[in-house]
């Protein structure tokens, strides 16, 4: 997968793409079909693995040469040593963890650096579904409440607060709208949060 395909196919993938060195070890957690890690093999020339639970996505991460784990994140990463990967990567799966500090821990243990994204609960048309008496459903939240596979709500703020307190050094914070970075009231504006981090 070349950087164009990537950009029409997933805009905050490409965004995010451009934090991992070429030719680094990654380690993509909550992998989902493998489409980062391929463009990262294919056109970044990295080396890494995949983690992926769902059954249904493990063919499709193996047909796009991807080297997945099938394995839930939950049981921890012990598997890895310490700094096995230069970036450890974990893409919209946070909030779906029951343990998010435990997880996060293995992350800062696992990776030089690690890059975390979730969608962001403060969001201004949350917020506005909120005041009107319902869960917001948005292209970040895109599930009823009864169905979501989400465990957790986030914010900006929130996510800062947490790295803090888990002792991780924030190297950078971008909040995304349909890919491109949000710099004025990014935790009202902006959909996705996205953290660059390593371990303090």
């Amino acid at each position: 997968m070349n950087f164009r395909e990537l950009i029409t196919f997933r805009p905050d993938l490409a965004f995010i793409a451009h934090w991992v060195s070429p030719a680094s070890q990654v380690l993509d957690l909550g992998c989902g079909d493998g489409v980062m890690l391929d463009y990262l093999q294919t056109d970044k020339q990295c080396l890494g693995y995949g983690v992926e639970i769902d059954d249904n996505k493990i063919p499709v991460c193996i047909s796009r040469g991807v080297s997945v784990i099938q394995q839930d994140l939950e049981t921890g990463l012990a598997m890895f040593a310490d700094d096995a990967f230069d970036t450890v990567l974990c893409l919209s799966a946070l909030q779906m963890m029951k343990n998010v500090e435990g997880v996060l821990r293995d992350i800062a243990r696992v990776g030089r650096e690690a890059i975390v994204s979730f969608p962001n609960f403060a969001y201004w048309p949350h917020r506005f579904a909120l005041l009107r008496g319902r869960m917001p459903v948005s292209k970040s939240l895109p599930y009823e409440w009864f169905d979501t596979p989400n465990l957790r709500c986030a914010t900006i703020k929130d996510f800062e607060e947490l790295a803090n307190r888990v002792g991780l050094e924030v190297l950078e914070c971008v909040a995304l709208q349909d890919g491109k970075p949000v710099s004025f009231l990014p935790n009202w504006r902006g959909s996705l949060a996205v953290f660059r981090f390593r371990k303090r």
